[in-house]
This record gives structure tokens, sequence and C-alpha cells, in this order.
């Protein structure tokens, strides 16, 4: 009888503070590169006339809450 398993110590999380600090580190800069990708984002929609935002079928009003659909609901 045999008896595997795919938890395992080395694939979990680090125990090494620095280790994980780091980690943290990257996962801010990741969350800057995507918020500052959204901001280009509205900024150009924001520049759109009215008509043109109709067309996309968004309102002026709706930008924000569109572009950060996925992160939060207004």
């Amino acid at each position: 009888m045999a008896h595997s398993t795919t938890d395992h110590a080395a694939f979990g999380a680090s125990v090494n503070p620095i280790r994980r600090f780091l980690g943290r580190i990257g996962e801010f800069l990741v969350s800057l590169s995507f918020a500052h990708g959204r901001v280009r984002q509205v900024q150009a929609l924001q520049a759109m006339s009215d008509e043109q935002l109709k067309q996309l079928g968004l309102a002026r009003r709706d930008i924000v809450s569109h572009v950060f659909r996925d992160v939060y609901w207004m």
C-alpha cells in the first residue's frame, strides 16, 4: 500500500521572513502595475465625448465602476 499527497512543505508558504517580505513587495508592485493600467484606461474613457461613450454603452458617471468592476461594486 502506498500513500501519496500533493500537500508538500516545499510548495507551501515560506517560513523564511525575508522571503515572505520580498514576496509581499512583489505582490505590491504587481498591484501597482495593474492600477496604473486601469488609471490610464479611465483617462482614455474620460477623454471621449459623451456620444462615443454612448456608443460603448457607458455613461460618464459609470466609467470608474466599469474599469474597476472586478475589484469592487458600487
